[in-house]
C-alpha cells in the first residue's frame, strides 16, 4: 500500500504537544473541591471509571490518526512489473471445420480439444501462448500471451459454424493454419517455440502446401507437434433435419503421412487421438517440453483504499462521544 499525498503524515507530529498538554496541564482544568481533611481518602480504592479514563484520550488519538491516514490518500502499489519466468512460446493451431462435430470424441471433437487445451494452458501459468483456428482459411483467434483469463474465454468462444455463417470458407487448409501459426512466432526470442496443430482432416484448400509452411517453420527453428483426431475408420456425425437431428457415419480421413512429415521435418512429433483419454495423454506429453527464460510484463491496477480507516474512525469517534455522554459523564 502507498500514500498518494504522503506530506500529510507530518500532521502526525501535532500528537506530540497534546500529549503534553493533556499530562501537564489537563489537572489543572479539571473542577475541585476544597476539603479540611483527606486522610479519610488516603487508602480509598480507585473506581473502574477512574481507571478507564484514559481510554478517552486513546480513542482521540486514534480517531485523529486515521482522519491523517485518510488525507494521506491510502492506494493499492501501480505499476508495471517486469520479471523473468520459465516458459516456452507456444502457437495453438486447431481445426474448426465442419467436420470436427463429429461425436467419436465425447461430447464431440471440437468439445473435447478445446477442453484438453484449456487443461494444458492452464498447467501452464508461465509460457507464451497463442492461438490460431483454420477451416479452408485461417486467422489468428489470439495472439501470444500470458493473460491466460483472456486466452481461454477465446477458447470457449471457437464454434465450427464459422463456414456456414460466410465468415471464412470451409474445408481443411492445414498449411494455411500452420503457416499462420508460425508467423505470430517468427519474431520470438524464446529458446523453445512450438506449434501444436490439431486436425480431423487432410490438406484440401489454402495456398500454401503443409510442407512449405513445415519448412518454413523449420527455417525458425520452429518445432511442430501435429494431432491427428478421430477414430481409424468411421465417426457419427449430427446432421439436421426438419424437426430434429439425424446421425451419419462418415469417413475418417486423417493424412496421417502429411502431418508425419510434418513433425518430422521440424523435430516434432506426430500423435494419433482416437478417443479423449489419448488426446489427454498427448497434451501431457507434450507439456513435458523444454522452458527457456522469458520477460513477462504484469500491471495491476490502481484504487483508493481509504474506506476500511474512515469506516474505523467513524466507529472510534461514536464510540468516544458515547462514552463521554454516558459512562464518563462530568457534573458541572
Amino acid at each position: 500500500m502507498e500514500f498518494a499525498n504522503k506530506e500529510y503524515l507530518f500532521l502526525l507530529l501535532l500528537l506530540i504537544p497534546y500529549l503534553i498538554w493533556y499530562l501537564m496541564y489537563r489537572k489543572k482544568t479539571e473542577p475541585t473541591m476544597r476539603m479540611s481533611d483527606t486522610r479519610a481518602y488516603r487508602f480509598a480504592p480507585r473506581s473502574w471509571k477512574v481507571t478507564l479514563m484514559p481510554l478517552q484520550l486513546l480513542l482521540r488519538i486514534a480517531v485523529f490518526v486515521l482522519l491523517i491516514l485518510i488525507l494521506a490518500r491510502p492506494q493499492t502499489h501501480n505499476s508495471w512489473n517486469n520479471k523473468s519466468v520459465e516458459g516456452i512460446d507456444i502457437m495453438m493451431a486447431m481445426d474448426v471445420s465442419g467436420s470436427m462435430l463429429a461425436e467419436d470424441l465425447r461430447p464431440n471433437r471440437i468439445e473435447a480439444a478445446k477442453q484438453v487445451a484449456a487443461e494444458f494452458i492452464a498447467g501452464r501459468p508461465s509460457d507464451n501462448i497463442g492461438l490460431t483456428i483454420f477451416a479452408g482459411e485461417a486467422f489468428t483467434q489470439c495472439p501470444m500471451t500470458t493473460d491466460h483469463a483472456s486466452l481461454l474465454n477465446l477458447l470457449h468462444g471457437v464454434r465450427t459454424d464459422l463456414a456456414t455463417r460466410g465468415l471464412i470458407e470451409d474445408g481443411t487448409a492445414i498449411g494455411m493454419g500452420l503457416a499462420n501459426a508460425v508467423s505470430r512466432l517468427k519474431n520470438s526470442k524464446a529458446k523453445s517455440k512450438v506449434v501444436i496443430l490439431l486436425t480431423d482432416g487432410s490438406n484440401n484448400r489454402g495456398d500454401i502446401s503443409p510442407m512449405t509452411a513445415a519448412e518454413i517453420a523449420k527455417s525458425l527453428g520452429i518445432r511442430v507437434y501435429t494431432i491427428g483426431v478421430g477414430t481409424n475408420k468411421v465417426a457419427p456425425y449430427p446432421m439436421p433435419v426438419a424437426g430434429g437431428v439425424q446421425y451419419v457415419n462418415i469417413p475418417v480421413e486423417i493424412d496421417s503421412k502429411t502431418l508425419g512429415d510434418i513433425a518430422a521435418a521440424t523435430d516434432g512429433d506426430f500423435y494419433r487421438a482416437t478417443n479423449n483419454k489419448e488426446l489427454q495423454n498427448i497434451y501431457k506429453e507434450i507439456d513435458k517440453l523444454e522452458k527457456s527464460k522469458l520477460s513477462v510484463k504484469t500491471y495491476s491496477k490502481r484504487y483508493e483504499a481509504y474506506q476500511p480507516f474512515a469506516i474505523a474512525a467513524v466507529l472510534l469517534l461514536l464510540l468516544e462521544i458515547l462514552l463521554r455522554i454516558t459512562v464518563f459523564r462530568k457534573l458541572p
